[in-house]
């Protein structure tokens, strides 16, 4: 059976397998020896809220199943991030701009291509609403999303902080819009 894929707004039905993906998210960060996502960062609150802002979207696969089951999770938003107005760099572009936190695939679907589809996925909504950047932060210890960023052609910009915890910033020019 073909494996089909959906890029769609995450409901509360979902919520149980969001949590889940999030919390193989964090014992992977754990593992490679970072702090990010240890202080019960992201919570089932956190994700409740991305869905009351309309900032949740999840991948869905029909892998080797009839019925789809979530591969990734993230919150797409296009209302700007506050950390972004203080970088310690300098961003490629000015303006509008989308941004994903809180990317995480379930550990069933890793290393098969879910977080670049979902990042290819953000990209061209950005692109169809005229958006002409992507803007991404993730923390130093994090060489799967530093890898993945650097593979889909994000350029690293500075660093930005949340609550004094350091991320490193990437940008990406999309759809000739500058």
């Amino acid at each position: 059976m073909e494996n089909k894929l959906t890029f769609r707004p995450a409901t509360p039905a979902d919520m149980d397998r969001i949590v889940e993906i999030i919390t193989q998210a964090k014992a992977q960060i754990k593992a490679m020896g970072s702090d990010q996502w240890q202080n019960g960062y992201p919570s089932r609150e956190s994700i409740a809220e991305d869905m009351k802002r309309g900032y949740a979207y999840v991948i869905t696969s029909t892998e080797e199943h009839s019925a789809k089951v979530i591969a990734a999770y993230g919150a797409v938003v296009f209302d700007g991030e506050e950390a972004y107005n203080h970088l310690e760099g300098k961003w490629l572009t000015e303006g509008d701009y989308v941004v994903v936190h809180r990317l995480a695939v379930g550990d069933e679907f890793k290393h098969r291509g879910m977080a670049t589809e979902f990042m290819r996925r953000v990209e061209g909504m950005a692109t169809m609403k005229g958006v002409g950047a992507f803007r991404i932060d993730t923390h130093r210890k994090n060489s799967y999303m530093a890898g993945l960023l650097t593979k889909l052609g994000f350029m690293l910009c500075g660093r930005v902080f949340y609550d004094g915890d350091e991320r490193l910033a990437y940008e990406k020019r999309l759809g000739g819009f500058f």
